[in-house]
């Protein structure tokens, strides 16, 4: 309240001063007494007139650090309004404006726009002129459009002392050669290593928050090859959405520079099994199942069930969703496990469940492949759970979200979500129903809590050394977000039985990856050449179940949908009733924990399944070890009699 009051007082004095100095500049600074004494005279008429259009314009509301051309044209409306209705009452007063100097009003409309645009134009030019004199790194500001020039007003406007703006680069060659708030635009990009030397630059900072992966990526390797530290300014999207200013400068991370340029989604496919549904994501507090979470709500779905075992994982998710949707939808968290069959369906039929996104299971290769049994029960028996109950509660959609591990898999992890996918292909061709069963399958998403991305963050932070298991391995890489988005779109298209493959874009190698990194964090590789360098990067080997590459088709016949990012294929399967019997001798081979047996069926009934290592799940082998290697004796000791679980009440099930 006070500031305004200032800004007011201040704007009265304009309107003051610009009267009185029209009489001194038309009467070239020396005003006879007589047109003195009448500037006198008409000033409470015209400082009551141009007081009141400047309350009608709140032009005191305008603040001063951050005066921008619309308020400047509202200024200048104000300037000419308020001198027009002041002279239309000196005309009045004074017909024909006998006596009166008609220079006046034009010198005073031009006057009372200067003086009220000055005093908040001229301090605020002043403190950035001197700010971006200040010390600070001498930087190079990559793209002189609007994100740049904005940039650059911020860092003075902030006193921000880390960045000390020297030169811009553009590749619009008509910008070439001029100044941008004093500072020059100096050629192409392209130039950067050459311009850095001259100019003695210490960092670059990238202001072109629309840049593509590719482009981004041509101008780090340009700043590796001057050597020059780099940042880059947030994307557009996080500027609009308000997360961030565009002074927030930060390090260029991975997941800039890998994954291809996101093609705009579809509404209606986005929006088709979520608007105004009952929708319930099992694995809601895992990396896919909580962004899954965000884009359901964000998508107005009517009710959203969180289906989660760890507590936790449950809390963090349901907290952050309750605080940004709560007032939109009912949210219910709905602690549990999708090996629970009873505790499954009833959450489904007593919610009306419509839409089911199945992201629970274990998905760490070699850690699954410690514990195969348990990998199988929660991430294929679970499977086979949710469906059925989803099945019997008459659900419309249920989409499995599963993995390129699953195609020719070498580990238990892989061949546990391909038996889920062969489980969802039969039931969507057994019987006559109006559930819709479909999957989606895709690589790795960046950032997910498996993903080597963190964990080499962490290992480069440490100081070392970042390990990767093998020079040639190579993976497929997605964001996060944009892989959930796809999942929503691929389930508004199915129909049934269909296996939705997403275009992944090249695999990348882990160890280029690595050495990404160790550059994006301003640090070189240490290696035979390069003995001082800061990071080591170190082979440590396969670990168990894992494989050089991955696939994301098994037989390579996949045909294109309405969605470029999105293919389709019709994998071969076993028929329900078979593939009942399967299940029975696999499910009895869990209970007496016989691995042997166990990977024998997986090899009998996967495509492909051929298993990169031996048993090396701790508890078998200790057991094993126990009693002399006798494996039938060690199956017999570790079962346990127990009365009949969900999964053996659901045997039922199986029989349709």
């Amino acid at each position: 309240m006070v500031k305004k009051l200032l800004f007011f007082v201040t704007d009265t004095f304009a309107i003051t001063l610009a009267w009185f100095c029209a009489y001194w500049l038309r009467f070239s600074f020396d005003i006879p007494q007589w047109f003195l004494n009448q500037a006198l005279d008409l000033f409470p008429l015209v400082f009551a007139i141009q007081v009141s259009c400047l309350l009608f314009f709140r032009l005191y509301k305008l603040m001063p650090r951050f005066t921008s051309l619309p308020d400047l044209a509202r200024i200048i409306i104000f300037g000419i309004i308020a001198v027009a209705f002041s002279s239309i009452a000196i005309y009045l007063k004074m017909p024909g404006f006998r006596g009166f100097p008609r220079s006046v009003p034009a010198l005073d409309i031009l006057l009372l726009i200067l003086f009220v645009t000055g005093w908040r134009i001229l301090p605020r030019l002043f403190k950035e002129q001197r700010l971006l004199g200040k010390k600070g790194k001498r930087t190079i500001i990559i793209g002189a459009g609007q994100a740049g020039e904005m940039l650059v007003r911020d860092i003075a406007r902030q006193g921000n002392s880390d960045f000390f703006p020297i030169a811009f680069l553009d590749d619009d060659q008509e910008k070439n050669g001029r100044l941008l708030h004093g500072i020059p635009i100096i050629g192409p990009i392209k130039r950067l290593p050459y311009v850095c030397k001259d100019l003695n630059a210490e960092t670059a900072i990238i202001a072109i928050p629309s840049a593509s992966k590719k482009t981004i990526q041509a101008i780090v390797d340009l700043c590796t090859k001057a050597k020059l530290d780099h940042r880059i300014i947030p994307s557009t999207n996080d500027i609009i959405s308000g997360k961030v200013t565009i002074s927030d400068v930060r390090r260029i991370t991975i997941e800039d520079l890998l994954g291809r340029e996101p093609v705009p989604p579809k509404k209606d496919l986005l929006e088709a099994c979520i608007r105004n549904k009952t929708v319930m994501v099992t694995g809601a507090g895992g990396s896919i199942g909580s962004e899954l979470s965000r884009q359901v709500c964000s998508l107005g779905a009517s009710k959203i069930i969180l289906f989660e075992h760890s507590e936790f994982a449950l809390y963090k998710i349901e907290s952050e969703l309750r605080e940004n949707y709560g007032k939109q939808l009912k949210i219910v968290p709905i602690l549990g496990s999708v090996c629970n069959f009873n505790r499954v369906r009833t959450a489904i039929s007593v919610f009306g469940v419509e839409t089911i996104y199945h992201a629970a299971a274990y998905k760490h290769v070699p850690l699954v492949e410690f514990n195969p049994i348990e990998g199988i029960h929660n991430n294929f028996f679970g499977t086979l759970n949710t469906a059925l109950a989803a099945l019997e509660c008459g659900v419309k959609t249920f989409l499995l979200i599963s993995t390129d591990k699953a195609v020719r898999p070498t580990n238990i992890m892989g061949a546990s979500k391909r038996l889920s996918e062969m489980a969802l292909q039969a039931l969507a061709k057994h019987g006559d129903h109006e559930t819709v069963f479909t999957m989606v399958r895709f690589g790795n998403v960046l950032g997910s809590s498996g993903s080597v991305v963190p964990l080499f963050r962490k290992q480069i932070q440490a100081g070392g050394p970042v390990t990767v298991t093998h020079p040639e391995i190579t993976r497929y890489f997605m964001t996060i977000p944009e892989a959930v988005q796809l999942v929503i779109q691929a389930g508004s298209m199915a129909s049934g039985g269909e296996i939705f493959v997403l275009d992944m874009g090249e695999p990348v190698k882990i160890v280029d990856l690595a050495r990404k990194m160790i550059r994006l964090s301003g640090l070189s590789e240490k290696t035979e050449d390069n003995p001082d360098g800061d990071i080591e990067i170190r082979f440590t080997g396969l670990r168990p179940g894992e494989k050089l590459y991955e696939e994301l088709l098994i037989d390579g016949n996949v045909t294109g949908t309405s969605h470029p990012m999105i293919m389709k294929t019709f994998e071969t399967f076993i028929e329900w009733k078979t593939f009942q019997k399967h299940v029975r001798i696999l499910y009895k081979a869990c209970k007496e924990m016989n691995l042997e047996r166990i990977r024998q069926l997986l090899e009998r009934i996967i495509e492909g399944y051929k298993p990169q290592c031996g048993v090396v799940d701790p508890v078998w082998l200790a057991a094993g070890s126990n009693t002399k290697g006798d494996v039938t004796n060690t199956t017999l000791i570790l079962t346990l009699k127990k009365p009949k679980n969900d999964m053996e009440n659901n045997l039922g099930l199986w029989q349709r």
